[in-house]
């Protein structure tokens, strides 16, 4: 499936919820932010990820539903990512070349447990604790 096919799914909310994973979050992500400023492509992502999950009727509990701040740090990460390699053919091959947005834990360099699991953290985006989420300088 091409990314104008699989974007299209997402904002139409009908990606499989089955299939629905932290690939998938990384890959609209970086699917926006090649086509909007940051700011602009995480209203859109915070959006599309509210209306996906109530389609899907996933809760909103302490550990599940929308995170404001796990949301905000990764699209943080894939915009420095895109800022210092750059763009790749595809959203899948952007994933495959970047192992550093492979793992979900990686925010565990920057947020302690507490922090990250808190109600606030869920709420709005809080900085991280241990060290700041790296910059893109180049854009």
């Amino acid at each position: 499936m091409d990314d104008e096919a699989f974007l299209r799914q997402f904002e139409d909310c009908t990606w499989p919820f089955d299939q629905w994973h932290h690939r998938q979050h990384v890959k609209v992500a970086y699917l926006y932010l090649r086509q909007l400023p940051l700011k602009e492509a995480l209203d859109r992502m915070r959006g599309g990820i509210k209306r996906y999950n109530s389609v899907h009727h996933v809760p909103e509990a302490p550990d599940r539903g929308f995170h404001e701040t796990l949301t905000q740090a990764w699209m943080r990460l894939v915009h420095f990512t895109l800022c210092e390699y750059g763009p790749r053919a595809n959203a899948d091959d952007f994933f495959d070349q970047h192992p550093q947005l492979w793992q979900m834990k990686v925010l565990r360099l920057f947020y302690s447990r507490e922090r990250m699991m808190s109600a606030e953290a869920k709420a709005k985006f809080v900085a991280p604790d241990i060290t700041g989420l790296p910059i893109c300088k180049k854009l």
